[in-house]
């Protein structure tokens, strides 16, 4: 009889392992499917807003890093929708967001970028950051930078943890917040 209940048991964990085994990858490929889902309804969005402008441009959709990320490249009128400082391009982030989350019920957290701004921003900001915290480091004086959008403070902080000696946290209220690099102890 102990041994029925053994090889019971053996069946029954054997199970569970193959369940969660298999339950992994396919909630894996629910997501993927979820942030492929939202780039098609972002780019349908996008391609619509476009054409009332009489905007030219090429979108690009792609998951990287657990998001969806739609990029217009393409048309000379697109800096205008960057705007100063990136300003009209994180307002259409925000309406596309809404324009997902309205279609699929699920808050979006999708990356719009326009004419390659965010990855030229992504890259100045970034040497900013390593460049300011290796200062820090070697002055050992804390450092407060201009207010920031949350995406240019992730690039920062990012790029401040790649320097040893320094660490940095973001202060302020919206639009106000701003980064500082302190000196580690």
């Amino acid at each position: 009889m102990s041994e029925t209940l053994q090889a019971t048991d053996d069946v029954e964990a054997s199970s569970e392992a193959s369940a969660e085994a298999t339950a992994e990858p396919q909630s894996q490929s629910k997501t993927e499917d979820l942030l492929v889902q939202e780039g098609d309804i972002a780019g349908d969005y996008l391609e619509r807003l476009l054409d009332l402008l009489d905007y030219d441009g090429d979108i690009d959709l792609d998951v990287e890093s657990g998001r969806a990320i739609v990029s217009i490249d393409g048309g000379e009128d697109l800096a205008k929708l960057v705007g100063p400082r990136g300003n009209v391009l994180e307002s259409l982030q925000e309406l596309t967001r809404l324009a997902v989350q309205q279609e699929t019920g699920v808050r979006s957290r999708l990356m719009l970028d326009i004419a390659q701004w965010r990855a030229g921003r992504r890259a100045e900001l970034a040497d900013m950051g390593r460049t300011t915290a290796e200062k820090v480091a070697a002055s050992g004086e804390r450092a407060r930078l201009h207010p920031m959008t949350p995406f240019e403070r992730k690039v920062v902080h990012d790029a401040v943890a790649t320097v040893a000696g320094v660490h940095s946290e973001s202060e302020g209220e919206e639009p106000q917040r701003r980064v500082i690099i302190f000196p580690k102890p």
